[in-house]
């Protein structure tokens, strides 16, 4: 029922949306871009429906409050414990290995304004986890909601963010990246 209202909705906000890739499995962290309005995430959990899948954002626990939080678990919200001695990172990777299915979806950049460069938590986060990275782009100028591909993590997180960025540019995006920023031992990146 719920892929049918998605599609119902996307039909109404005039986009289309890309098939699942032949890549796409029962776990992944998902970065997308861009998110400039509260309308990103409108699209971007409808999609999550179309496909029948249910993406998972992180959100900080003290969200997480009555009514707030029926909503809020509703979109696939998970509380995390910013404070706690067992880091965000941490804390993604014990949900990625109790579970069968689970897409960790996150805006890298961390809010709706126009930022200097990225925040790299994702690539922790599928590092640690053993899970890929899977590109998303959400392209306003043809309403179209698209899988731009998959990095696996390697050894080298500047690499890899730069094959990110590489993706998103092919696309049309202009990949917020400052590489030494992000660099290793920095924590600004993070």
């Amino acid at each position: 029922m719920m892929n049918i209202v998605g599609r119902f909705l996307y039909f109404l906000m005039g986009w289309r949306f890309e098939p699942l890739p032949s890549y796409f499995s029962s776990k992944h962290v998902i970065i997308g871009f861009p998110h400039t309005s509260n309308m990103d995430a409108v699209r971007a959990f409808t999609a999550f429906r179309i496909i029948r899948r249910t993406g998972h954002i992180i959100v900080k626990k003290e969200s997480f409050f009555w009514p707030m939080s029926l909503f809020l678990k509703a979109l696939g919200g998970i509380p995390v414990n910013r404070g706690a001695s067992q880091g965000v990172v941490e804390q993604m990777v014990e949900i990625f290995n109790t579970r069968n299915e689970f897409l960790l979806a996150i805006v890298s950049e961390g809010t709706r304004k126009k930022v200097p460069t990225i925040k790299t938590g994702f690539w922790h986060i599928a590092k640690a986890a053993k899970v890929s990275i899977i590109c998303w782009y959400l392209d306003n100028e043809n309403k179209t909601t698209r899988w731009l591909g998959e990095i696996i993590p390697s050894e080298d997180k500047i690499e890899d963010l730069i094959r990110i960025r590489d993706i998103y540019e092919k696309a049309g995006y202009r990949f917020p990246l400052d590489v030494t920023s992000s660099s290793p031992g920095n924590s600004s990146g993070s």
